[in-house]
């Protein structure tokens, strides 16, 4: 099998070299019936903290799928720190923003409550499998942090300061993202995104006070939620990411405030 159109798999087990591993019955009907695997094809596995390792299907029956892992193909990698927090949207909406964060790098996922919030059920379960799925897709080594659905004043009444806060501005008070983020490259930082609708009135007057928390725009015409997630999340990578050409993070300027 070409390294470059492997297949990778997620699973929840200590991986090292000669190791054997007894696959989950979705995974061994994955491997045996969709994708046609016998014993000795090749696999890729990664678990979020050990690394990638190459494998081959050591067992194959209708019982069960056994892998035995043969070795590192790759050293564990961990992505940057920022979070994307997010007003849930309707279903297909959500599956889209959680899906597209884990392939733009979010270290943590968090639904988030607001007075404009329309969806107010979220499956955790349903959205764990995706960060699963898309984390394989798109080969990162380590798998995001999904939290419960929270209210907005929990979260800033519990925000740790050191960590920048970026909540998106559609009233066009924001700073320009690409002005204000290049500041805190190699930082902790969070991202706001609200629901349809925008941040209620009270909400940004909240928000604007906050001394770690910054008013992003960006630009002049309104996104949809799920666009200005994905937007913003680029943004950050672009600027001060793994996307950027240079990055020296022990040089950045100082302000006395974040963005004002």
């Amino acid at each position: 099998m070409s390294k470059k159109n492997r297949i990778r798999l997620y699973i929840d087990a200590d991986l090292s070299d000669g190791v054997f591993v007894v696959c989950q019955e979705c995974q061994a009907h994955y491997l045996q019936n969709v994708l046609r695997l016998k014993t000795n094809d090749e696999v890729f596995v990664f678990n979020g903290k050990d690394g990638e390792f190459e494998a081959v299907v050591a067992e194959s029956s209708k019982k069960k799928c056994v892998l035995s892992i043969q070795k590192q193909f790759m050293p564990f990698e961990k992505g940057l720190d920022v979070w994307l927090m997010f007003a849930p949207l309707k279903k297909d909406q959500t599956d889209f923003v959680v899906s597209k964060a884990v392939e733009l790098g979010a270290a943590k996922i968090v639904p988030i409550m607001t007075e404009y919030t329309t969806a107010a059920k979220v499956r955790p379960d349903r959205l764990q499998n995706l960060i699963i799925e898309a984390a394989e897709q798109c080969r990162r080594q380590d798998i995001p942090e999904l939290e419960s659905a929270v209210e907005l004043k929990k979260v800033l009444k519990d925000w740790q300061e050191k960590r920048i806060l970026f909540y998106f501005d559609e009233t066009g008070r924001g700073a320009a993202a690409a002005d204000v983020m290049p500041k805190f490259a190699g930082e902790p930082a969070g991202l706001l995104i609200g629901p349809e609708g925008g941040f209620s009135q009270k909400e940004l007057e909240i928000l604007r006070k906050l001394p770690y928390a910054c008013g992003i725009s960006l630009g002049r015409r309104i996104l949809r939620a799920e666009t200005a997630a994905v937007a913003g999340l680029s943004c950050w990578q672009a600027l001060c990411g793994d996307w950027a050409a240079t990055t020296d993070k022990k040089e950045k300027p100082v302000e006395d405030t974040y963005c004002r």
